[in-house]
């Protein structure tokens, strides 16, 4: 991909010129609400993407990406055109806080020209890689607590991608496509790449493949990529170089063009730490099949340091924030006695341990409970092999979720309360192929809930009553009604006979 880079203009003047330029809106979304503008950006090495360009989301006010890929026959991207849009909304699916977010595609067939764009969230802090120069050329070392960090954020997003259906394997994850935010939120950008290497690399303006040339990049990939069928291995090799990277902040290459297998395993013996070095070793065997899964590193003792009862914790009370007052942690840890005993455990051969309320930050506490917030410390799921509700386009099929086995069994939470009243509402999109539900949902206890997501053809009233109470969002009593409600709002929705919002009251 390359970067435009503006002719330097003397004086104030050129300056303002240059941005104005820059600023410049070149073309919009069919709906008005991407603007691109002139300026193009580097988010990371991604194939097939002729061009990328910064550009305004109008509806939210924050600055995206807008993504080109050009076409280069207009016959053959016909031919394409449902393989294309099937893709594209599978990726619409994917949602996590660790991976660059997908927002919107459309396709172009204006004129001569075949285009697909697509808009992405934008990462303006910059790449894993650049801070990794920045931080060594300050002459510093790497934080061990930032590694563990780092390590499992990237780790939860593979172990997403891994266990959707069917998996998406990354298959170009580099320190140039994974991304850094200022409060140390990692992200994996490029999610799309091998869809567009394996479904249409010949039809697309460009080599799809050209990153594979780039020698300085060459040691991300395993020794089996591109000969054996893909699987998640060669993401978990890729992922290896990464943290060993992390770890050392650059392999040298020694004055050759690419990294040598020697250099890396140089890297990994100047490991101080024997667990990181073993933890690392593991992901980069030769032997794929040894290689072990991104939901059993998550695992690993040199990564499991927060104890999953605090963690369990920070999640429930990051979800439920919006029953507690504001403020509730400041105000309660002020009224502890500094002195009082939090906890203690008792030995038999040895004096007890007592843990005070002084021992505990709450400056700490507050930190924590934002970096959860934020997504730094997913919490890796004890009840199945996702952090976070899973989409349903991308869901485990239920054989599978039969046969997935868990360190420890979670409690399944379940909603008691009753609903009394539904308010509903169905919007199509503009493509016609989902609509948007929003619901409404009033309690007995007189709380609300307000629900909404994207429903394809092919779901069912019956399926979604169902993951409603799965979620704990209504009781199980009351699956068979919301079941029965949904099916007359859809049937309307579809003949076109009601237009506006539906609402039923439900008897207990």
């Amino acid at each position: 991909m390359t970067m435009s880079v503006p002719e330097s203009i003397s004086g104030s003047g050129g300056k303002e010129e240059e941005s104005e330029d820059e600023s410049e809106i070149l073309e919009e979304s069919p709906c008005g609400r991407w603007q691109k503008r002139r300026e193009q950006v580097s988010q990371g090495n991604v194939p097939g993407i002729e061009s990328a360009y910064l550009a305004m989301d109008t509806e939210e006010g924050v600055e995206v990406v807008w993504n080109e890929v050009e076409f280069s026959d207009k016959k053959v991207f016909k031919s394409f055109e449902e393989r294309i849009k099937e893709m594209f909304e599978n990726l619409m699916q994917v949602e996590h806080p660790n991976i660059v977010k997908f927002h919107k595609y459309w396709l172009d067939m204006r004129e001569s020209r075949a285009r697909v764009i697509f808009i992405t969230e934008y990462m303006s802090s910059g790449s894993l890689k650049q801070f990794l120069k920045k931080t060594k050329k300050n002459h510093k070392t790497m934080n061990v607590k930032a590694w563990k960090r780092w390590c499992t954020q990237i780790l939860s997003a593979l172990s997403y991608l891994h266990s959707c259906d069917a998996p998406i394997i990354h298959g170009n994850l580099t320190c140039d496509t994974i991304f850094i935010q200022h409060n140390g939120l990692i992200k994996i950008g490029s999610v799309w790449h091998r869809l567009f290497v394996n479904v249409f690399a010949e039809a697309i303006h460009g080599n799809v493949h050209q990153h594979r040339d780039e020698m300085r990049n060459q040691h991300f990939f395993a020794p089996e990529y591109g000969i054996a069928e893909d699987d998640y291995a060669i993401d978990i090799f890729s992922f290896g170089i990464c943290a060993l990277e992390m770890a050392v902040l650059e392999i040298q290459a020694n004055g050759d063009i690419s990294v040598s297998k020697e250099a890396v395993d140089h890297a990994g013996q100047s490991l101080e730490d024997p667990l990181m070095r073993e933890f690392i070793q593991s992901c980069v065997h030769t032997e794929a099949k040894t290689r072990p899964t991104a939901h059993d590193l998550l695992f690993h003792r040199v990564l499991f340091e927060v104890h999953s009862l605090k963690l369990l914790a920070a999640h429930c009370f990051i979800n439920n924030q919006y029953l507690l007052p504001e403020n509730c942690v400041e105000e309660k840890t002020k009224s502890f006695d500094p002195n009082g005993i939090m906890a203690e455990i008792n030995h038999r051969d040895r004096p007890g341990v007592h843990l005070k309320y002084s021992h505990v930050s709450p400056l700490e506490l507050d930190k924590f409970l934002e970096d959860v917030k934020n997504g730094i410390y997913p919490l890796m799921n004890f009840a199945s092999q996702r952090p976070h509700p899973i989409p349903r386009a991308l869901s485990l099929s239920q054989e599978q979720m039969e046969t997935v086995k868990t360190p420890t069994p979670e409690p399944q939470e379940t909603e008691t309360r009753k609903v009394v009243q539904i308010h509903c509402n169905l919007e199509a999109n503009e493509e016609g192929t989902r609509s948007h539900l929003s619901l409404f949902l009033k309690m007995d206890d007189r709380l609300h809930r307000q629900l909404s997501c994207d429903v394809l053809p092919s779901d069912t009233p019956k399926d979604l009553a169902s993951e409603l109470v799965h979620h704990a969002f209504i009781s199980e009593e009351d699956c068979e009604k919301l079941a029965c409600f949904l099916e007359d709002a859809f049937y309307k929705h579809r003949s076109g006979t009601s237009s506006s919002p539906t609402a039923m009251a439900v008897m207990n």
